[in-house]
């Protein structure tokens, strides 16, 4: 195991332990709605990710690394064992950390991610560039950033999220984010490592279906990895279906903590 890194990370509510971990340019804060509808029967962890939001920063994004330093924060913690809910990049460090350590992991949410490497289509590095290329020293304000992004993003959506990462401090605009360090780990993010063992305990694949990111063609994959696996999909949501449908997102997650009962290793 490497070098881990000390996560920064929300909480809220009493319960069952259930770590939230978001997805690429993200950050615990993203997903505060939803942890507000589970933190009535869950302490709900939100955690930033390392080179996300609050938490330090490290050359290595991998995802055994990644998983490393939510084990840890365990530890730190004194969790032997908590729920986990992981979307896209945050997905992947779910999975793996429950293959590698099943004892962990009493239960697995996974929104819109396959234990799969996914092909370079070029989007995450246009925006990558898109904010590099954002003349920080010459902002007048945040509304002006999102002007100025407007043609290289044409998405307001996406831009007010990237944004989040934008922060000033000491009056000068910065990245609380190592954009040149997230660009040269893309092929990494992108992919996953090969898996060696299962993680037999309960677990929730649920996407967008209007997504491309869980296909009918992964789900063996999926199934012989967690043989626990359970699938569902919310039909008009795309990649961001925590964002796009949170109040039926909720449900589902909350109903398939509930229904498992005393599920664990």
């Amino acid at each position: 195991m490497g070098e881990t890194v000390a996560l920064h990370f929300q909480e809220q509510g009493e319960g069952e332990p259930l770590l939230i971990l978001h997805g690429l340019f993200g950050s615990g804060s993203n997903w505060r709605r939803i942890a507000k509808a589970l933190a009535d029967h869950h302490r709900v962890l939100l955690v930033d990710l390392r080179n996300h939001g609050q938490s330090p920063h490290h050359r290595v994004m991998d995802y055994p690394a990644m998983a490393a330093d939510v084990s840890a924060l365990m530890e730190q913690l004194g969790l032997e064992q908590a729920n986990l809910l992981g979307h896209s990049m945050g997905g992947k460090v779910a999975m793996w950390l429950a293959l590698e350590a099943p004892h962990r992991v009493q239960r697995l949410v996974v929104a819109d991610m396959a234990p799969v490497p996914y092909p370079d289509d070029g989007e995450h590095r246009a925006l990558i560039n898109a904010l590099l290329e954002l003349d920080l020293g010459a902002l007048d304000s945040r509304a002006d950033a999102t002007r100025q992004l407007a043609q290289a993003i044409p998405s307001l959506g996406i831009r007010q999220f990237l944004l989040t990462n934008l922060e000033q401090r000491d009056g000068q605009w910065r990245w609380r984010i190592p954009l040149q360090r997230l660009r040269e780990e893309l092929d990494t993010i992108r992919g996953f490592p090969e898996p060696h063992g299962q993680y037999p305990g309960p677990s929730l694949f649920i996407h967008g279906g209007r997504s491309s990111y869980v296909t009918e063609e992964s789900h063996p994959l999926i199934t012989r990895l967690f043989p626990g696996a359970t699938f569902s999909t919310l039909p008009d949501c795309g990649h961001w279906l925590h964002a796009e449908d949170p109040d039926t997102f909720s449900a589902q997650v909350k109903e398939f903590l509930a229904s498992q009962g005393a599920a664990g290793q």
